[in-house]
């Protein structure tokens, strides 16, 4: 990888990175609607054609969905949980790499952790005495 955060660029994106998360939220949210549409229509008394254009609507939401996921991706964050509002941004300290670590509702990168450590491991960023590319 070529492209790591540091902690000013990481801060500097966020509120772009917030808003694309944002929007991944609101389409998960349209999925799980149009499950709960088509559910329903299963359960009901509904002819063919409505299942159909219930079910294809599902499947453009479905891809609005992942789409938005890879918008938000290919500015070189990585989704780590959705539920859970975590975010990492690829860095390194000295010659090793981590990530950044972003918690829905914080307003600033604050946390950074190892790449092979989750989220229950991650330890306040104190620039004084650590190196963050």
């Amino acid at each position: 990888m070529d492209n790591y955060f540091t902690i000013k660029s990481a801060n500097e994106m966020l509120p772009t990175i917030i808003e694309k998360f944002q929007k991944i939220k609101q389409e998960k949210n349209e999925v799980e609607k149009m499950e709960q549409k088509l559910q329903m229509n299963l359960s009901g008394t509904s002819n063919l054609d409505d299942y159909v254009t219930l079910k294809q609507n599902l499947n453009a939401s479905v891809t609005r969905f992942y789409i938005s996921i890879e918008e938000l991706e290919k500015t070189g964050v990585v989704l780590k949980g959705l539920e859970e509002g975590l975010l990492d941004f690829p860095s390194k300290k000295f010659d090793d790499e981590i990530w950044l670590c972003w918690k829905e509702g914080e307003t600033e990168i604050k946390f950074w952790h190892e790449k092979d450590v989750g989220f229950n491991g991650r330890k306040p960023i104190d620039v004084n005495k650590e190196s963050l590319v």
